[in-house]
């Protein structure tokens, strides 16, 4: 008889608030190699996203962070086939990195949240009562990934379903407040992996200027937006292999987010890779722009056993699961995969504004050039010097 093993993955970005300053970046190859195969993952998830039937016309938001560092704490206790196949699903290369080391990357990784309230990222273990995992397995999450343990009666489905749900809730400051609906009676643990993000612009916009304008989802459909505007400097990159503008609006910290206007999303989602983020980083210049984008506010909740499936993370799923490293008493398998994400939009720091006004006054006679996010575009949010991903996602539609 095997028994499930669910794995919940949770991420929540909000745009409001102060940022954070990023621990420094170091040359250990370890994370130089986990933090390559993060972005590659990355890109390889969303085009399974954007692929995927169910996604066809709709938003796509998620953190590829969240997802890594999920899978990777799985790892820890996965072995054989089993773990070949997360290692390689995530970008990784066994005979390159070891399990160890993927463990004091992940360590180094998510300790840019310590000495912040900014950002706040890590794993939680439920565990049933009757179950007791391999002590080993709980050291090193704790050691690696920030894990809390928990221990719960899986059979008194109420109270462990409020449990984790305050947890949840906790962690993501209200925003994901009813993870866990229907409990199987029959789980023994849960991993989850949470990461919450807010960042205020460092140029924030002026609430006053936020109008209300069109928004082209296609070439028949046209929905009314909040549009927030701004004329400024800004980093700007027009990419012509790929007919896409790239701006980077900084927030008041070590991240920013950045905003792709394609004039073929197929195509720009068919060819973005890191490599991209790289060259965008290296010839961005500071132009003058008068720039408009939408307010949004929206949610995504996705199923990933099929995608991961596709993906060559099949074992841990069925029958040939090998998740002796978490118990050798106990036959476990993945019974799925859940990743739950959150976005908000905004003015975003009402407080500074009254500091950072327009001052265009000298600039009334030159044309300024206009970019407006008004039909489908990408957004990314990055660390500024690793360009590491947190989040990513597509807008077809601000108003769903």
């Amino acid at each position: 008889m095997h028994t499930a093993l669910r794995v919940w993955i949770l991420s929540v970005v909000v745009c409001l608030g102060r940022g954070h300053h990023h621990v420094g970046h170091t040359d250990d190859d370890s994370l130089s190699h986990v933090s390559s195969g993060n972005k590659e993952f990355a890109f390889h998830l969303y085009r399974r996203l954007a692929a995927h039937p169910d996604n066809q016309g709709k938003n796509i938001f998620y953190s590829p962070s969240s997802v890594s560092v999920a899978l990777a704490a799985l790892s820890v206790g996965a072995r054989g086939d089993t773990h070949e196949q997360l290692l390689s699903g995530l970008g990784y290369n066994s005979s390159q990195v070891t399990q160890s080391a993927i463990n004091q990357a992940f360590s180094m990784l998510l300790k840019r949240q310590d000495n912040s309230s900014d950002i706040s990222e890590g794993t939680a273990v439920f565990l049933d009562n009757t179950f007791e995992p391999n002590p080993e397995f709980l050291k090193d999450l704790k050691e690696a990934f920030h894990t809390d343990v928990s221990n719960v009666n899986f059979q008194q489905t109420t109270e462990s379903t409020d449990t984790i749900n305050k947890y949840v809730s906790d962690k993501t400051h209200g925003k994901i407040d009813k993870l866990v609906e229907d409990l199987d009676p029959g789980t023994i643990m849960y991993l989850i992996s949470y990461i919450y993000f807010k960042g205020m612009w460092d140029s924030p916009f002026e609430a006053k200027l936020t109008k209300e304008d069109k928004f082209m989802v296609d070439e028949n459909t046209e929905v009314p937006v909040q549009m927030m505007n701004k004329e400024d400097d800004f980093d700007i990159y027009q990419d012509m292999a790929i007919n896409t503008t790239i701006l980077r609006l900084h927030f008041n910290s070590s991240y920013s987010m950045l905003l792709l206007l394609p004039e073929n999303m197929a195509l720009l989602e068919k060819e973005i890779c890191p490599q991209h983020l790289t060259k965008w980083s290296k010839w961005m210049k500071k132009r003058t722009y008068d720039i408009f984008v939408p307010k949004i506010s929206m949610k995504t909740d996705y199923s990933l056993k099929e995608l991961l499936t596709e993906m060559g993370m099949t074992n841990m799923f069925d029958v040939r699961a090998d998740l002796s490293g978490i118990s050798e008493g106990k036959k476990l398998l993945v019974s799925g995969v859940v990743h739950q994400a959150a976005l908000d939009i905004d003015e975003a720091g009402a407080t500074a504004a009254a500091a950072t006004g327009i001052g265009i006054t000298l600039m009334s006679f030159q044309h300024i050039p206009e970019l407006k996010f008004n039909r489908p575009f990408m957004l990314l949010i990055t660390e500024n010097t690793t360009d590491d991903i947190l989040f990513m996602g597509k807008i077809i539609n601000p108003k769903i």
